[in-house]
């Protein structure tokens, strides 16, 4: 491997350790615990798994993936810096998207 190869491991392999930060999204009411198992994948499965199921580049199927994508699912769902999902509209309910925002505001906790 040359020094080049091996410098932009490196920067590759600093940039991928950071810690996922939990996006706090401020002016939402939580008034209840948001479950994941109860509320959010059920949420996924019928608003996004049928075109993020491992194809067209996220997968929305796990704990996993959907936790460390929540920042850009929120966005695609508000179409904040994102292109608008579920893709050709119309935009998802608000009380939808506030119940991932809220769960994500709650450490987005594997329940």
């Amino acid at each position: 491997m040359n020094k080049s190869s091996l410098l932009i491991l490196c920067i590759v392999f600093l940039f991928s350790c950071s810690k996922d930060k939990v996006e706090s999204y401020p002016n939402i009411n939580c008034n209840q615990e948001v479950s994941f198992s109860q509320d959010v994948l059920p949420l996924i499965n019928q608003e996004c798994t049928g075109c993020h199921d491992n194809q067209n580049g996220y997968s929305l199927t796990n704990y996993e993936n959907i936790s460390a994508n929540s920042k850009a699912i929120i966005g695609a769902m508000r179409a904040n810096n994102y292109q608008l999902m579920p893709q050709g509209g119309p935009m998802l309910p608000d009380s939808v998207i506030q119940l991932m925002e809220c769960w994500v505001n709650q450490g987005k906790p594997n329940n």
